[in-house]
């Protein structure tokens, strides 16, 4: 699956102080169990028992529904929460020990499983949030408060809230309801919690992206690919399936597209990257 074109590529990054960065969506987790969010079985097909996805992943709808949108978003918490990271999560920590600071990860995932992976959180940006995360939904202040404890996550049902739950769910300041940290439909990217323009920057500074598990259909994961493709960087894409980025990359020079799913993928890439860091630190 490592072609010449991949092999030569990495050498240069290596010598040029280039990063290899990758940009991971939900495929990469549903090897631990976690649903993709487009598929026939993800939780934008699934949702609640109500109401459709198009109106419970909004702001707007948690104005007026807070409390649906909590319990929608219980029941997502208490699938990630007891998720292991797999293969492709171990192998991605594995690149980041090789790579160092010439290492970049780009996630639009909120599982937290690169975090249970091992990978750094300086190298890791999380560009769609964070469940371990919630803020306030009056927005009094942009404090991120830890997930908060005493809320049973086991065996949940997708419309359960206790009247206990909803009394743990409220801004310690302004006892408003809290939110998930999360980018919702009819919301933008930031760079205070979404890492906009940090990863705008990297974009710039890439010789080689590696978009793996995403189809491509939120805008800065698009912008990032064209950044790198306008810098002469390369673009590899690897997904089981046509996504957005298969119609960007299948004319470009620079672009290449594998059909594998992660794990194989990423662990034939982990042993051409050690092999090429030892034979560059033999020479130096």
């Amino acid at each position: 699956m490592i072609e010449k074109r991949i092999i030569e590529r990495i050498e240069y990054c290596l010598k040029n102080y280039k990063k290899i960065s990758f940009l991971v969506g939900a495929g990469i987790s549903a090897e631990s169990g976690i649903p993709t969010f487009r598929g026939k079985d993800g939780y934008w097909s699934s949702c609640s028992k109500n109401y459709k996805a198009q109106e419970i992943g909004t702001k707007k709808f948690f104005n007026v529904a807070s409390h649906e949108v909590l319990k929608f978003y219980l029941y997502r918490k208490s699938i990630t929460e007891f998720a292991k990271p797999n293969q492709s999560h171990f192998m991605l920590k594995e690149i980041e020990s090789l790579l160092n600071d010439n290492f970049a990860l780009i996630s639009q995932n909120v599982d937290s499983l690169h975090k249970k992976a091992g990978n750094s959180d300086d190298r890791t940006y999380l560009i769609h949030g964070d469940h371990d995360f919630m803020r306030c939904g009056d927005e009094c202040s942009s404090e991120l408060y830890p997930f908060p404890n005493g809320i049973k996550l086991k065996e949940r049902q997708k419309d359960q809230l206790t009247e206990t739950e909803i009394e743990l769910l409220k801004c310690h300041k302004c006892k408003e309801d809290l939110r998930p940290h999360v980018l919702w439909f009819d919301e933008y990217y930031n760079e205070k919690f979404f890492k906009k323009n940090s990863v705008l920057r990297i974009s710039k500074e890439t010789g080689l992206l590696f978009i793996i598990g995403t189809s491509g259909e939120t805008t800065l994961p698009q912008v990032i690919a064209k950044n790198v493709l306008a810098k002469s960087g390369m673009v590899v894409e690897i997904n089981i399936a046509d996504s957005y980025f298969s119609e960007l990359l299948k004319d470009k020079k620079n672009g290449i597209i594998i059909r594998s799913e992660s794990s194989p993928f990423l662990t034939e890439l982990k042993k051409e990257i050690e092999k090429q860091v030892v034979t560059l630190y033999n020479k130096s």
